[in-house]
């Protein structure tokens, strides 16, 4: 269900870039943006975990409760062991990142350690564990590329318009204001949507991982609270969508453009699932 409402969303995406590229640049304008907005994200997929990692002070862990969670995980389940790191932050919570389950990183602040169960860290981890697997990162990236080369194609139109305008006689200047306002929104909301869609399936995917979606469920209970009291500091709003939850949950304003679903509706899927 939620790869196919993922796949909807990323035809949706497209039909957006498509559309706004012939009525802000034309095929040849969508195109130009597309393959600039792709050698952007290239580079930030391929070095997503050292830049995040270096980015939030993490350091490589090879013992602790953390690793040995990862590692309960990774070998009830046969998968590929992950690094793992740990984050000087008290604010709890976790990420993963990574190009691929090979050059995989999973990593957790400290404060984590702290107000969960072993259960419930384990349940967080195989989360992480579930967006390695379903490979949630390069579908992220995708979804960023066509959302920055709408933005792109935006940006340039405006460009256009204040330094001489169109020279097609058939162009409506109004229609081409309003597409340019629009186009960017819309590639938002879908790529919030789709990050929405991810998180549901590595809530999912992580509780048969664990064993027990209660574990996770009680866990992402534990979390919004403790993020809601005392919100991660100098997070990079870039970043907050790959927390397992929302780092910036105690903005009014981060929650009305939240990447993450509802917390009460992932407790309520996960207290529902039978395993």
């Amino acid at each position: 269900m939620n790869a196919a409402r993922t796949a909807m969303l990323m035809t949706l995406l497209t039909l957006v870039l498509v559309g706004a590229g012939g009525a802000l640049a034309g095929q040849g304008g969508a195109l130009f943006a597309l393959i600039i907005a792709a050698a952007m994200n290239l580079g930030s997929y391929w070095f997503s975990d050292k830049v995040v990692i270096k980015m939030y002070r993490g350091e490589e862990t090879q013992s602790g409760p953390l690793y040995e969670v990862v590692k309960e995980i990774c070998e009830q389940n046969a998968l590929i062991m992950p690094k793992v790191y740990h984050l000087p932050q008290s604010t709890p919570n976790a990420f993963a990142t990574g190009r691929n389950p090979s050059h995989a990183v999973v990593a957790a602040t400290d404060g984590i350690t702290q107000i969960l169960s072993r259960d419930e860290l384990k349940g967080v981890m195989a989360h992480e564990m579930a967006h390695v697997q379903n490979r949630d990162i390069l579908i992220g990236s995708i979804a960023a590329t066509f959302a920055g080369a709408i933005s792109f194609m935006a940006n340039m139109a405006q460009w256009t318009m204040i330094f001489g305008g169109s020279d097609d006689e058939d162009s409506n200047p109004v229609a081409m204001i309003a597409m340019m306002i629009l186009a960017p929104i819309a590639a938002m909301l879908v790529q919030m949507a789709i990050s929405r869609s991810r998180e549901y399936g590595a809530d999912a995917k992580g509780a048969q991982l664990c064993g027990n979606p209660h574990s996770l469920a009680n866990a992402l209970r534990k979390l919004e609270s403790a993020n809601q009291r005392a919100p991660m500091p100098k997070v990079n709003e870039a970043t907050a969508h790959m927390f397992i939850v929302n780092p910036l949950s105690g903005q009014k304003m981060a929650k009305l453009f939240s990447t993450h679903p509802p917390m009460e509706e992932r407790i309520r899927r996960l207290e529902g699932m039978q395993i």
